[in-house]
């Protein structure tokens, strides 16, 4: 019996929905062929657009794009922290609210974040926290609007999603800084003002303190491959950046340096989210790596003779044959950089350094 024969006949709705499907399937990179080549092929960045620098006396917006805070006090050191930097609050509408684990509905914290882009009165905007679900409000921003009024946006951890999607739809440069609930401590306030109030051409550069030991036993920089490179910074937190691949709302990797942190994930976790970069092709377009602060990343109870993170980073990044170090102050850590996402630098693997080719703000 020819079975091809017997098939039904297909409606326009379902080769319409294969289509829709088959384009979907391409742009991240499931099919071969001139179709996949075709979509995923990378739209040229948009020019890069520093924000204007914030000043004493700046009116500073707090908001709330990922996890909810359960408590009043957070709200209350923010607010002190903030005051010690010199700036003045404002408090989003929803900063406040709750639905379950997450701070509001997507709708109310896109709300939030597009209000305070418009408000010609608040200069900056600074998460309050991370958490999770900062990627279910990409799609709701008005990024037409961040272009126009381009203002420091600020945060760390499941920020990444939002820092990267501004950076990718705009050009604009974002930072991978402290959150508002953040310890404010001298290095991470002196590397926060150096970059957004100072406009420093800063070279990042760990702080060297050994203590009464004779040797640092912290933020050691460990060399995986030599090397001087340069291009913009992409990157912040491992598992954000590894859920967003195929979206539309990462930016350029080519010849990008990464820059990647996380904590707590077990070990072979790290392995397959990198894997995952790797199998969308963004690793293999990098100029350069930079590694920072996997905290309690380990190999979890009952995983005797799981792979070292040290043996994880060797497999992904060795191969690439470009500059890479690990130790770089950045991630879920109290003593922080501010790092300009988006902003062109230099890397130096060897020296465990980042320099920016340029003021980060304006």
């Amino acid at each position: 019996m020819n079975h091809a024969l017997s098939r039904p006949a297909l409606s326009r709705r379902t080769l319409l929905a294969g289509a829709t499907l088959g384009t979907t399937l391409a742009a991240a990179g499931w099919l071969p062929g001139a179709a996949a080549q075709g979509a995923t092929q990378a739209k040229a960045p948009p020019p890069l657009l520093r924000p204007p620098r914030l000043k004493p006396g700046d009116t500073i917006g707090l908001f709330s794009p990922s996890g909810a805070t359960y408590e009043r006090a957070p709200y209350e050191m923010a607010a002190e922290a903030l005051a010690a930097l010199g700036f003045k609050l404002r408090e989003s509408p929803h900063l406040r609210a709750r639905r379950g684990h997450v701070a509001g509905t997507p709708e109310q914290r896109a709300a939030d974040i597009n209000g305070l882009i418009a408000d010609p009165t608040v200069h900056g905007l600074l998460a309050m926290t991370g958490g999770s679900g900062a990627n279910r409000v990409l799609p709701l921003l008005d990024y037409a609007a961040m272009r126009r009024n381009p203002k420091v946006i600020a945060g760390f951890s499941d920020v990444t999603a939002l820092l990267n999607a501004v950076t990718a739809r705009t050009g604009l440069v974002t930072f991978h800084a402290p959150v508002a609930v953040s310890d404010w401590n001298a290095f991470s306030v002196a590397e926060f003002r150096a970059v957004l109030m100072d406009a420093e051409a800063r070279t990042l550069r760990n702080a060297e303190d050994k203590g009464d030991s004779l040797v640092a036993r912290e933020h050691r920089i460990q060399t995986l491959r030599p090397g001087v490179c340069r291009g913009p910074l992409v990157g912040g937190n491992l598992a954000v950046l590894a859920a967003m691949a195929g979206s539309a709302y990462l930016p350029s990797f080519d010849g990008a340096i990464l820059v990647l942190e996380d904590i707590n994930e077990y070990i072979y976790r790290v392995d397959r989210m990198l894997s995952t970069l790797k199998l969308s092709g963004a690793l293999d377009r990098l100029a350069g790596v930079v590694l920072g602060a996997f905290t309690n990343c380990g190999p979890g109870d009952g995983n005797f003779g799981t792979a070292t993170l040290d043996e994880v980073f060797d497999d992904a990044f060795l191969p690439l044959n470009v500059p890479v170090y690990r130790g770089a102050m950045i991630g879920h850590i109290k003593k922080k950089f501010t790092v300009p996402l988006g902003l062109p630098v230099e890397m130096d693997a060897s020296a465990g350094t980042i320099r920016l080719l340029s003021p980060a703000v304006v």
